[in-house]
């Protein structure tokens, strides 16, 4: 893959733009789930987060079914206070690499998320106004890593899918991606994020 291979890029938010916290909270609820990947995949394939993060119900189901799929100890109100601020902050330097890309390639963010979490990255934010397009996976109502998600992507960009390159954190939707035709690469925050561009050559190094 070169630099004038590629006409559109599409992030991942959670882990590569936006520092998400709650990670060893739900370890530390979940019983029986030892390790951050066991959880992450537990959490893709999970009916309950499937159908708040695809929009089909709301924020009281949600987090009534996930604590039963995942036999978290506390009551609805306290797990919904923590899920809320899952999301900490925009990383350092993002919106920075956001606006040196945008205009040169067509930037798309490309998020499992919902209700919730949205609000705080519009309202608190203005994190949707960083990019050409937005795939909120509760308002497509479809999920990384699903193929149908990434199709819908494609389609309304416009742009052909060997032209198109992913970069999201989690190694399941970057395995997904590659299937699907897309350029993938695994980065972890800004700076692995910066540093994979620049190995492409889609940005310099200063």
């Amino acid at each position: 893959m070169k630099s004038a291979d590629i006409d559109a890029i599409l992030f991942d938010l959670g882990g590569v733009v936006v520092e998400l916290a709650g990670v060893e909270k739900m370890l530390e609820w979940s019983a029986g789930i030892d390790t951050t990947d066991e959880l992450w995949r537990r959490w893709l394939h999970s009916d309950a987060v499937r159908r708040f993060e695809t929009g089909a119900t709301g924020r009281d189901a949600f987090a009534r079914d996930v604590i039963a799929e995942f036999g978290v100890p506390v009551p609805p109100e306290e797990f919904l206070a923590a899920f809320t601020w899952w999301p900490r902050a925009v990383l350092p330097g993002a919106f920075e690499l956001l606006a040196a890309l945008r205009g040169r390639y067509r930037l798309a963010s490309v998020s499992n998320t919902n209700e919730i979490h949205w609000q705080r990255f519009a309202e608190a934010w203005s994190l949707p106004a960083a990019f050409d397009h937005n795939f909120p996976s509760h308002l497509v109502g479809r999920l990384k890593p699903d193929a149908d998600y990434f199709a819908h992507v494609v389609d309304a960009i416009g742009v052909p899918v060997r032209r198109v390159l992913f970069v999201d954190d989690n190694a399941i939707n970057v395995e997904a991606a590659a299937r699907f035709g897309l350029h993938a690469r695994r980065v972890v925050g800004v700076d692995g994020a910066r540093h994979a561009l620049r190995e492409i050559g889609l940005l310099d190094n200063r």
